[in-house]
């Protein structure tokens, strides 16, 4: 084998192998950005799934607090007074944003890119129970509660009942519970993956965000204001 002949063999062996290595390391870096792009569209479902989950358990809690209520005004009729506007604190209202599941839902390409047909089914399953506990429990809570007016007089406030809306309730947010724990075992999401997540967006959101103890403080105070008003309404009328 003549000298020229070697460096021909040399140099076509070189040159493939760095062909190889371009192109192998070209896929790397395709598959890790792939990787890292169907993680971050993972955590972000499951983020928005975790506060629903929240939420909706807050809500449920809620109901069982407006009719421990009424309990406690049932046993003494005399708190009616003091209490009927405490009901309007214990609405069962589920709180979301559809940015993410319309994101999720409506691009193909985000599906194809997480890549897991059951993962897509259970979220399309946990948005469908979103919708129906706002249709169903909180909307309809809601309109019950406007038709009713509960808090007008004791008798409308006794009668007034949460007893289908407590089970339904339940059972909704159960399921969403369920289809959020099967979605963090199908895309090996742990707990501290979605506090770690959630830390980052709670950074990010700051800026937007508003202080919901200074809401409720408002609630009360509304509601204090409204008792004194009915209190001296009442008082007024008897002197007459």
């Amino acid at each position: 084998m003549n000298k020229g002949f070697k460096r021909f063999l040399l140099t076509l062996g070189a040159t493939t192998m760095s062909i190889a290595l371009t192109f192998g390391t070209a896929a790397i870096i395709d598959y890790n950005k792939e990787q890292n792009e169907k993680r971050e569209i993972v955590m972000m479902v499951m983020y928005d799934m975790y506060n629903s989950v929240q939420s909706a358990e807050k809500a449920d809690s809620n109901i069982h607090m407006a009719m421990e209520l009424q309990r406690q005004v049932a046993e003494d009729t005399s708190l009616f007074e003091e209490k009927k506007f405490q009901l309007t604190l214990h609405l069962p209202v589920i709180n979301y944003t559809e940015t993410t599941e319309r994101i999720f839902s409506s691009n193909i390409e985000t599906i194809n890119t997480v890549g897991n047909v059951l993962f897509t089914e259970n979220v399309a399953g946990f948005y469908q129970c979103r919708q129906l506990y706002k249709k169903e429990i909180s909307d309809s809570v809601l309109n019950k509660l406007r038709k009713d007016s509960p808090t007008t007089s004791l008798k409308d406030f006794l009668n007034f009942s949460f007893l289908v809306d407590a089970m339904y309730s339940n059972q909704l947010m159960k399921e969403m519970r369920r289809l959020f724990e099967q979605c963090q075992q199908l895309m090996d999401v742990t707990d501290e993956d979605i506090e770690a997540y959630k830390e980052k967006r709670t950074q990010l959101d700051n800026s937007d965000s508003y202080d919901a103890s200074i809401m409720d403080s408002t609630i009360i105070r509304l509601v204090a204001l409204q008792n004194d008003i009915d209190k001296a309404s009442v008082n007024l009328k008897l002197k007459q």
